[in-house]
């Protein structure tokens, strides 16, 4: 699929096979530009030149953007896709990365290019993702994997004893901790809206719907940020000096308003929730939840949620709806239900209808690299943006946070 609409023969006959491991278990070199046929001369000058992998993280726990680690990863092709995950502790994010990687589990001694969160790191009520965790495949498919939202250990890390927080989430403006984990969550999500093509939206179970109501404060709160093909980007030196209006002004020059497709995937459901009806509802649910969003084309607001076919069990990839998908609860053998696939097939169709979406475009071609120095800008954006910092605002005086 392409990412951005642009082409080059050149460009991709070019581009580097990577596999990038769990980190601080591989070095750097043992990643090596142009494949097997490179010699050990510009091998060695590889090693030189790249970060250890433990390091990659384009967000920090500090909440700031890191370009520099991932850029020598990204090469001048311009036909790539990118791939965002969101979603509470512990319902799989990093599970569905590495399957849109295309890791292959059976093989012995191989190492996932996401950590899974392990029975030990459980039973710590611990968080294996810091920030955003990147890593491109083959492929050119860039994928972001997120720490989590909703997250009790995330919130235990940044909380001062006094209650305040020790991440500056808006511009320096100080906060309480619960406030700012409820901001970064927010912040997250219009940062994945606006640099990806495509963002899986994570929920457990199918009465779950935080990330939905999430989702939506994001549509709400995303206006004014462009998409890392805006030339307002590449021609600003200082993104945060940006009015409100100057950004209002970008986007109705641009047209319509940027949003990457969302794909709602709702994991670790039982046999009895697996049935096409309690399917349907789900679907109807969804639809009519964000039918005024930005999320659906105008085709499917008109939909007649009624006339959804109970057949279409994790749909169509080249669909108008919202797409969304259900993975049941992983048995310990894995054996397949009566009527329905396996966890591990399910996960299979995830990752084929998620890589073949006609996901939306970015508004002009631009390069991998040039998508990563432009997302660093967007960050700021997200970080300065008056209408998030006006919520916050609403949020404080409306006693639900501690001041």
């Amino acid at each position: 699929m392409a990412g951005t609409g642009g082409s080059s023969s050149s460009n991709q006959s070019a581009a580097p096979k990577i596999l990038l491991a769990k980190p601080g278990l591989v070095t750097a070199g043992k990643f090596i530009r142009g494949g097997p046929a490179d010699d050990d001369s510009s091998a060695s000058s590889l090693r030189s030149r790249l970060p250890s992998i433990g390091s990659l993280n384009l967000l920090s726990d500090s909440w700031e953007f890191h370009t520099d680690r991932f850029l020598p990863f990204l090469t001048d092709n311009t036909e790539f896709t990118v791939v965002g995950v969101i979603g509470p502790p512990g319902v799989g994010k990093s599970t569905i990365m590495n399957e849109l990687y295309g890791f292959d589990g059976t093989s012995p001694g191989m190492i996932p290019p996401f950590s899974i969160q392990s029975e030990e790191t459980k039973a710590m009520a611990r968080h294996c993702t810091v920030g955003i965790e990147p890593r491109i495949s083959a492929d050119r498919i860039i994928l972001l994997d997120t720490q989590p939202i909703f997250s009790p250990s995330v919130l235990a890390e940044m909380i001062r004893p006094d209650g305040s927080s020790t991440i500056s989430i808006l511009n320096g403006e100080s906060l309480s901790a619960e406030l700012a984990h409820e901001l970064m969550g927010i912040q997250l999500g219009v940062l994945l809206a606006s640099i990806c093509h495509i963002i899986v939206v994570v929920s457990e179970g199918f009465h779950d719907i935080n990330m939905w109501h999430l989702m939506s404060t994001v549509d709400l709160l995303k206006h004014g940020i462009p998409d890392p093909s805006s030339p307002t980007l590449s021609h600003s030196q200082n993104p945060n000096l940006s009015s409100e209006k100057e950004n209002k002004d970008k986007v109705q020059d641009g047209g319509e308003e940027y949003m990457a497709a969302p794909v709602f995937v709702h994991t670790k459901l039982r046999d009895q929730h697996l049935t096409p009806h309690n399917f349907v509802q789900l679907k109807k649910a969804l639809g009519q939840y964000f039918r005024s969003s930005s999320f659906i084309g105008a085709k499917y607001k008109e939909h007649n949620f009624a006339s959804v076919s109970p057949n279409i069990l994790n749909g169509d990839p080249h669909s108008a709806e919202l797409k969304i998908f259900a993975i049941p609860f992983k048995n310990k053998d894995d054996s397949p239900r009566a009527q329905y696939d396996s966890h591990t097939c399910l996960l299979w169709k995830l990752r084929d209808q998620v890589l073949s979406m006609n996901g939306p475009s970015f508004a002009r071609t631009v390069s991998e690299r040039d998508w990563l120095k432009n997302s660093a800008k967007i960050w700021e954006l997200v970080k300065n943006s008056p209408i998030i910092a006006e919520y916050s605002r609403t949020l404080q005086t409306s006693g639900m946070f501690r001041r």
